[in-house]
């Protein structure tokens, strides 16, 4: 008899996690046999129970805040894009016993932008990307990868941007956080991968009078759906893409790889992670 594949997410907390919804929402779709088990899992345990889960018959996990830096020491193989990147939000289980990790935020991040603006050219112009933290660094290291010409980076504390310069090279510039609503204008993507604006956060305040109408502008917090950044946006005829899709987009490799099936991120998808 062939096991049913057990897959899940670890983090902590766990109970804010959409992801369970998600993959259940496509075993059932889909029709196939498979379990998604969200776990909250303490500091001082996490080693240990990654390890064990391949014994009780687990293919794989996600892993999410605030354990996507620790996993990448106890990995024994690491991606090209998750070293990049200096995360990892998949851990699969190899068969010769080895466990892989890899990074498939900046392949969500695409996805989601090329799906919610089919007309976005990453070669059309700048992007701007606002914040400098873990997300961050998934975005820009995905737009450098498909061709955007040049990143303008601004954050609140500006060490950690320069960190990120310093990593990803000249196409990536720093600027103070006073002057992000002055970069506006001059680019052709917007992307907000900061908290603010996200539901029981701080208000995003960024000046969005260069804003103009064939602009892509997009905006990873998905509490609310549409941000004070989006709506803003839309206001002045800017294309707007919002942050859920990346969330659905970024599950997609893992879910093919455990489950066997690639799945669809369509407006059911949607529907059933926000019901």
């Amino acid at each position: 008899m062939t096991a049913i594949p057990l897959a899940g997410v670890i983090g902590r907390p766990i109970s804010h996690s959409w992801s369970p919804r998600l993959f259940s929402h496509w075993l059932k779709a889909y029709e196939l046999p498979g379990h998604y088990i969200p776990m909250d899992i303490a500091p001082d345990a996490l080693e240990a129970c990654i390890r064990r889960l391949p014994d009780m018959g687990f293919v794989g996990v996600n892993i999410t805040i605030p354990y996507k830096e620790r996993v990448m020491d106890i990995a024994d193989m690491i991606s090209d894009r998750a070293t990049l990147i200096g995360a990892a939000n998949v851990l699969i289980y190899r068969e010769d016993g080895r466990i892989h990790a890899d990074n498939t935020d900046g392949y969500g991040f695409i996805q989601n932008l090329r799906q919610g603006a089919p007309d976005w050219s990453p070669q059309a112009g700048p992007a701007l990307v606002i914040g400098a933290g873990g997300a961050a660094r998934a975005v820009i290291a995905s737009l450098l990868d498909v061709g955007v010409p040049k990143i303008h980076l601004t954050n609140r504390t500006r060490l950690r941007a320069d960190k990120l310069r310093a990593d990803f090279g000249n196409r990536v510039q720093v600027h103070d956080w006073v002057q992000a609503g002055n970069l506006v204008e001059d680019c052709q993507t917007i992307v907000n991968t900061t908290s603010l604006g996200m539901t029981g956060k701080p208000p995003f305040r960024v000046p969005l009078d260069g804003l103009r109408s064939g602009m892509v502008v997009t905006d990873i917090v998905y509490t609310p759906l549409k941000t004070r950044l989006l709506d803003e946006a839309e206001q002045r005829g800017c294309t707007t893409v919002d942050g859920l899709g990346m969330l659905l987009h970024q599950a997609v490799p893992g879910f093919e790889r455990w489950f066997g099936r690639r799945p669809v991120v369509d407006e059911d998808t949607r529907m059933a992670v926000m019901a």
